[in-house]
């Protein structure tokens, strides 16, 4: 992935090694790099957008690493985008995005809304300059553009063509690793209005607009900014202090430190992350937490061998796989999109990318539950399509109930449960109650939560045991452990994954 450009250090002066550039230049160079980080930005979001494939949001793009200047980088991206239908009509109406702008054509559209409605500072660069010889002729077409919609001023026809403005309240988690909420509050009620939440018991909220990305709490890892819904999933597997716990598809690893937090630093978490760049997220998100027990897998969920000593004693699998992302689209500003404005998601439920993700959540979910010592496992997912969701849990319970586990009901008094679409399942004709799930609108969330927990039953000699396939054996020891660290990071057995699958296969309908 090509990073955007990044300003250069200032030139040392031996004389005055404190100068600095005058304030003008200063900001005309400031908003020279913006331009170029928005446009990078935009070009990730739209190709993603086009393609209809998910990709990072725009914030998790512009609060990355790889941008420097985050306010004007995300205040120009946003803009932007309200206004892209516009500037595209006012750019083809003056013929100026030829071949030879074709390729920036990103950098051309931030740089035109700067030239037309941005602040009147100065213009460095080939395609500022371009723009501002072509400046009259922008203001013409946009005029005439209102003339043809019968807008008498400017400011109606943006009204107009802006998408509408989602808010939702702010919600924070306490890392309790590193401070206690009451701590938390007491800071940050300095500054806001602050409350704790009523389900998630380490969550504070605050008022809808406030900024918390560059507070020194959040910077050292102290509190992490994360929605409601999806802090609902690390309690509902609750695990205990001391417990191994697996985390699936870990980064970029809001759940994974979370889990360590409600363990309070005891016991192991194992997340594993098959993807390169984001293991290194996940690595970063662990070191701000100073969680102490959690250990990386890069490598594949679906490959691990449940036999290998390393997992053999996990207790608690917490699975929250790649899905479509329908139930963050206001979070992740995707009424934004180009798409959206176009009605595109109308069909998003069950089209082949859905059919696909869903394919590979049933896989997923089939093999949390064949680890041989597992008792917990929370299926989530950041979806509201039924696909996704009760269609996968539907799809797996007769697996589940061979291993002996059942659903569990997680937040018993949160009002919105599963779609009615286990009826008539041999298994349980009320299995929709179990299942949790938070609305967009209402809870400005959409997430799918399953809790499965393996019964317990007796043997003859009255001893409580749990019904396991396969045999366990014993954990590695620590300098095993540290071993395989260094190497790789487990072994992968596909001809015990291919056995599993074509049991499997016998039990799950194939999709039609």
């Amino acid at each position: 992935m090509v990073r955007p450009p990044r300003p250069p250090p200032p030139p040392k002066d031996k004389k005055h090694p404190k100068r600095r550039m005058n304030s003008k230049k200063a900001v005309e160079r400031s908003a020279y790099f913006a331009r170029r980080e928005a446009a990078w930005v935009l070009r990730q979001v739209l190709q993603g957008d086009a393609r209809r494939r998910a990709t990072a949001s725009i914030k998790s793009l512009v609060y990355g690493p790889s941008v420097r200047n985050k306010k004007a980088t995300f205040a120009l991206v946003c803009q932007t985008l309200k206004y892209l239908p516009l500037m595209k009509d006012v750019l083809t109406r003056t013929k100026l995005l030829t071949c030879k702008w074709k390729k920036q054509e990103e950098l051309i559209f931030v740089t035109a809304y700067d030239v037309l409605f941005g602040r009147d500072i100065a213009m460095t660069g080939d395609v500022e300059k371009f723009l501002m010889r072509h400046k009259d002729a922008l203001q013409a077409a946009l005029a005439q553009l209102c003339s043809t919609q019968k807008f008498k001023h400017v400011e109606d026809l943006l009204l107009k063509n802006q998408n509408p403005v989602i808010s939702k309240p702010r919600y924070v988690r306490v890392n309790t690793l590193k401070m206690d909420v009451e701590s938390a509050i007491q800071e940050i009620g300095k500054t806001n209005k602050v409350a704790k939440d009523d389900m998630v018991p380490d969550m504070l909220v605050l008022p809808s607009g406030v900024d918390l990305h560059d507070h020194p709490l959040v910077k050292n890892g102290s509190m992490f900014l994360q929605g409601k819904a999806s802090s609902m999933v690390a309690v509902a597997l609750c695990p205990k202090p001391g417990w191994k716990v697996l985390d699936g598809c870990a980064a970029p690893g809001n759940k994974t430190i979370h889990l360590a937090a409600l363990m309070k630093g005891k016991g192991n978490i194992i997340a594993c992350e098959l993807h390169e760049e984001r293991v290194k997220v996940l690595q970063d998100t662990i070191r701000r937490s100073g969680a102490p027990n959690v250990d990386i897998v890069h490598g594949d969920f679906l490959d691990i061998d449940t036999r290998d000593p390393l997992f053999a004693k996990v207790r608690a699998i917490l699975l929250d796989p790649s899905c479509s992302g329908s139930g963050i689209s206001a979070e992740r500003l995707d009424h934004l999109l180009p798409s959206f404005s176009k009605g595109h998601d109308v069909d998003a439920a069950t089209s082949q990318r859905a059919k696909k993700l869903a394919a590979f959540q049933r896989k997923a979910l089939a093999h949390a539950l064949s680890f041989p010592e597992v008792e917990r496992v929370v299926y989530s997912t950041c979806s509201i399509y039924q696909t996704e969701n009760e269609d996968v849990i539907k799809s797996v319970l007769p697996l589940a109930t061979s291993l002996n586990f059942e659903l569990a009901t997680p937040f018993p008094r949160w009002p919105r449960r599963g779609l009615p679409v286990f009826e008539g399942c041999k298994y349980s004709q009320s299995q929709a109650e179990h299942v949790l799930r938070t609305d967009p609108r209402e809870d400005m969330e959409g997430f799918f939560i399953a809790l499965f927990v393996r019964k317990k039953s007796i043997n003859s000699s009255g001893k409580m045991i749990r019904r396991n396939i396969g045999e366990s054996s014993s954990c590695s020891t620590p300098k095993n452990h540290r071993k395989r660290k260094r190497v790789m990071m487990y072994p992968f057995c596909r001809m015990l994954r291919m056995w599993s699958y074509q049991a499997l296969a016998r039990q799950i309908p194939t999709e039609r």
